[in-house]
C-alpha cells in the first residue's frame, strides 16, 4: 500500500482540509522534528502553514517517498501558485497535482511545472472529451482522474457532464477510463480531515469497474488499520494528511504499508 501526503494549498499556505469547507479551512498547525544534530532532542519540523517545511517533514520524518497537492486556488479559479508548487516538487518526491486542469494546456503546464502526474477532478472537468483530449496530448500514464465526491454523490459542475450528475461514482470511473487516464481516484470531500473512516464498498465497486488502472482513495483515512481495508479493497494506495499530521498514522505504519505492497506484488 502506497501512503501518498497531501498538502492542500490556499492563500500561499497549507492548510487543514475539513470535511470540503474551503472557507473555514485553517493553516495546518507546526510540528516538531528530529533534530538533525542527533542526541535525542526535537526541533521545529516547520512553521503553521509552511507548505514545504510540511512536505520536507512528511518525507523525512515519515518516511513518505511520494506527494500530493491540491491547489485549491487554482480550482476555485483564481491564480495559480506556481512558485510554492515548483517549492515543494523542488524537494524531489513525485508530485501529483491538481490544480484544476480544464484543458490540454492546464494539464501541459502542470507537468512542466514537475509534477510527476496531472490530476484532473471530476469537480472542475468540462467534458469527459476534454479528458480524452489531455490524455492523448500528454500520455494516459501521466493523467489521473479524481473521482470528486461529496456524500458518495458525484461533483458535477459542468453542463458537459450532464449525464453523470446522477450516475453510480464506478460508472463515472468507467467514463474517465474510457478517456484513457492511468490512475482514478476516489475522494469523498465530505470525509476529508474528519477521520470517520472511508466507503470500502464503494471503493471496491470502482475498483471492480477499473480494475487495469491505479486506484487510489483518500478522505476519512483514520490509521493503519484503514490501510489494510483499502489494500483488501483492491486499493493501490492512500491519499493521508490528518491522521499523519495527528499521529494516528505513524512512521512505522508508513513502512509497513509499504512492505506489504512490495510482498504483494512479488
Amino acid at each position: 500500500m502506497r501512503v501518498i501526503g497531501v498538502l492542500d494549498l490556499l492563500g500561499g499556505r497549507a492548510v487543514h482540509a475539513r470535511a470540503g469547507r474551503r472557507d473555514r479551512y485553517e493553516p495546518v498547525r507546526a510540528a516538531q522534528g528530529t533534530d538533525p544534530r542527533g542526541g535525542g532532542e526535537t526541533a521545529p519540523a516547520y512553521a503553521a502553514g509552511d507548505a514545504v517545511g510540511l512536505a520536507r517533514w512528511y518525507m523525512r520524518e515519515v518516511g513518505l517517498t511520494e506527494l500530493y497537492a491540491a491547489d485549491l486556488d487554482a480550482i476555485l479559479g483564481r491564480p495559480r501558485q506556481d512558485a510554492l508548487v515548483a517549492a515543494v516538487s523542488a524537494l524531489g518526491a513525485p508530485l501529483w497535482l491538481d490544480a484544476g486542469a480544464a484543458s490540454v494546456g492546464d494539464a501541459r503546464h502542470a507537468l512542466e511545472l514537475a509534477a510527476a502526474v496531472a490530476v484532473v477532478g471530476l469537480e472542475t472537468l468540462p467534458s469527459y472529451e476534454v479528458l480524452a483530449d489531455i490524455c492523448a496530448a500528454v500520455g494516459g500514464d501521466r493523467v489521473a482522474f479524481s473521482l470528486d465526491l461529496r456524500d458518495g454523490e458525484p461533483i458535477v459542475a459542468s453542463e458537459g457532464l450532464n449525464e453523470s450528475r446522477n450516475e453510480p461514482p464506478h460508472v463515472v470511473a468507467e467514463r474517465a477510463a474510457r478517456a484513457g487516464v492511468g490512475a482514478v481516484i476516489v475522494i469523498d470531500l465530505a470525509r476529508v480531515g474528519t477521520g470517520s473512516g472511508l466507503d470500502l464498498a464503494l471503493v471496491a465497486r470502482v475498483r471492480d469497474a477499473v480494475p487495469r488502472l491505479t486506484l487510489l482513495a483518500g478522505g476519512g483515512v483514520r490509521g493503519p488499520e484503514d490501510l489494510t481495508r483499502l489494500a483488501d479493497a483492491g486499493c493501490d494506495g492512500a491519499l493521508v494528511a490528518t491522521a499523519l499530521h495527528d499521529g494516528r498514522l505513524s512512521a512505522e505504519d508508513v513502512a509497513a504499508a509499504r512492505r506489504r505492497h512490495r510482498s504483494e506484488r512479488r
